[in-house]
């Protein structure tokens, strides 16, 4: 009985695998790339099912198709702890995104991208009581040559500065550490982000591990090697591009997860189904609510296909020359409530979440998308308790002067991140009427 209920939930959810890989990457992104005067214009989508191709040793392959059908799950159901496996590809700087529960109990994953003999943990006051100890217990176990670090820093978008940075830096100058040493970020995206800028940085470059302990940093900041810290000024001005050693995704560690921080991973869920996957879109409009209440088929599923969206982007355009511009789908509205609110006062992905319904609205005034879609927007936003407006005190002059120094500035000008047809396109472009920009302003905010 109890093994005929597990083959139904398995076979309850087919689930796609990681995107086809062409053989000639550089056509691939002349592709999707259109130059149009001083903006790229990109739109594209992503197909439905694909194969998987061979996973690292122990991990299982998985055939996978996003559908729009209801997840169940029987309860009684074990979830398997061999872990599902998306390869980033970039050349010789691949990596893998291990993802599945109880992986933190599986040291191997972690030692075998520990290449020195001495790790420094970067944590923060939260997550460290949690997974601290269970961590240098993955990393030592049966494995006496190494020795831990750890520092912990404070829990906060407002500490993701340059003071904050340099506590990295003094532990590790003071624990002596050396070129082949490694850096493990374990916690969110705050960690995640500055615990990479410390590698890029200390010794010109030292090796890093990505544990991320949150939705957002799961599905979206974990990915792709962008680390950084916040000026005063504007969100992550100050940072580096540089890739981990492999990203070790423990669904396990969001049992202990805040509802709102749940919520806020989830905007940034929402997002890979707007710009480029509309079957994803789908089946989060009919799974929402096994998203909210953790479900672990859906959580997993969720993750699995944000982090395949994830990854054939970077591999398509490492450095955000074009394409992966377009994942920052409502960040540039968001990163002007989260600079004018002060750091930390709204978690990034309830930013992103009104920015997007303001990138949403700005295109149905230039005519480039339906009110339908206006609306599954603010609906499906909605259901996941996320806002889908600014607070009153980020007034248009706030958006205007944080704007103004976003990253995707260029010669002066703004380049927006915009749905553009059916769900699951969009386009990243500066070739818009900058009255429908001027008007979903004063339309989301007060003079």
């Amino acid at each position: 009985m109890a093994a005929a209920a597990a083959a139904a939930a398995a076979s309850s959810l087919s689930l796609p695998s990681r995107l086809p890989a062409s053989s000639d990457p550089a056509s691939r992104k002349s592709a999707l790339l259109l130059r149009r005067g001083n903006a790229y214009s990109i739109s594209f989508r992503l197909p439905n099912s694909v194969d998987s191709p061979l996973s690292a040793s122990g991990a299982r392959r998985l055939r996978v198709c996003a559908n729009s059908a209801q997840v169940t799950m029987d309860k009684s159901a074990s979830v398997t702890s061999s872990p599902t496996v998306v390869e980033v590809d970039l050349g010789n700087r691949s990596y893998p995104i291990y993802i599945g529960s109880g992986l933190l109990d599986q040291p191997d994953l972690l030692q075998r991208h520990v290449h020195g003999k001495r790790v420094l943990v970067v944590t923060n006051t939260t997550v460290a009581p949690l997974y601290l100890t269970k961590v240098i217990n993955a990393l030592t176990v049966g494995n006496p040559n190494v020795t831990v670090e750890s520092v912990i820093l404070p829990d906060g978008e407002k500490y993701k500065d340059m003071d904050t940075l340099m506590k990295i830096f003094d532990k590790a100058i003071e624990s002596r550490l050396d070129r082949r040493c490694t850096f493990v970020a374990l916690g969110g995206g705050v960690i995640g982000d500055m615990c990479g800028y410390a590698a890029a940085s200390f010794l010109r470059g030292v090796n890093f591990i990505q544990i991320p302990t949150t939705v957002m940093a799961q599905v979206d900041s974990s990915v792709g090697g962008k680390t950084g810290i916040n000026h005063k000024l504007g969100k992550n001005l100050i940072g580096a591009f540089y890739q981990p050693q492999c990203v070790l995704i423990d669904t396990d560690t969001l049992n202990t997860l805040p509802d709102r921080e749940l919520a806020s991973g989830l905007a940034e869920v929402i997002k890979y189904g707007l710009i480029r996957d509309a079957s994803f879109f789908e089946w989060q409009e009919k799974n929402m609510k096994l998203l909210l209440a953790r479900d672990p088929t859906a959580m997993t599923y969720a993750i699995k296909r944000s982090c395949e969206n994830k990854a054939e982007v970077v591999s398509l355009d490492e450095r955000e020359g074009g394409v992966r511009a377009t994942l920052n789908l409502g960040h540039t509205f968001g990163h002007a409530i989260e600079t004018g609110l002060g750091y930390g006062e709204w978690l990034h992905g309830e930013a992103v979440a009104a920015g997007t319904v303001m990138a949403v609205d700005m295109s149905y005034r230039l005519g480039w998308i339906d009110e339908s879609l206006v609306k599954r927007v603010h609906k499906i936003l909605t259901e996941a308790n996320l806002p889908t407006c600014p607070p009153a005190s980020v007034t248009v002059e706030v958006f205007k002067s944080v704007m103004a120094v976003d990253k995707k500035v260029a010669d002066g000008l703004l380049r927006l991140i915009l749905l553009k047809g059916p769900l699951g396109n969009c386009v990243f472009t500066g070739d818009y009427d900058r009255k429908a920009l001027d008007d979903t302003l004063h339309a989301f905010a007060k003079l």
